[in-house]
This record gives C-alpha cells, sequence and structure tokens, in this order.
C-alpha cells in the first residue's frame, strides 16, 4: 500500500522487460530455437539500454 505512488524508473521498466524476454527465449528454446535466439536478441538489446541509463 505504501509502495503505491510510487513512480517506476525507466532503467526499472527495461529491466521488467528484459526478465520476461529471457523468461520467453527460455520457454522457446525447448520448441522453436530460431525464435528462441530471437528474443533473446531482443533481450540483449534492451540489456544495452539499461546500460547506456546507468551510465
Amino acid at each position: 500500500m505504501f509502495g503505491l505512488f510510487k513512480k517506476t524508473t525507466e532503467a526499472e521498466k527495461l529491466q521488467k522487460e528484459y526478465k520476461k524476454l529471457l523468461k520467453e527465449s527460455f520457454d522457446l528454446s525447448k520448441s522453436n530455437r530460431s525464435a528462441s535466439d530471437a528474443k533473446l536478441a531482443e533481450a540483449e538489446a534492451i540489456q544495452d539500454k539499461i546500460m547506456a541509463l546507468k551510465n
């Protein structure tokens, strides 16, 4: 309840998206390797954005 009005930062939003894409990539790795690699590439692009925001 106390975090109700807390705003999430851009880095936190990107981190959440990064974790989601990694999970999707892992799930796809069991059935479709090329789709898994595409999701992993998207996650790496988001990771680069996170690192750019921190610097």
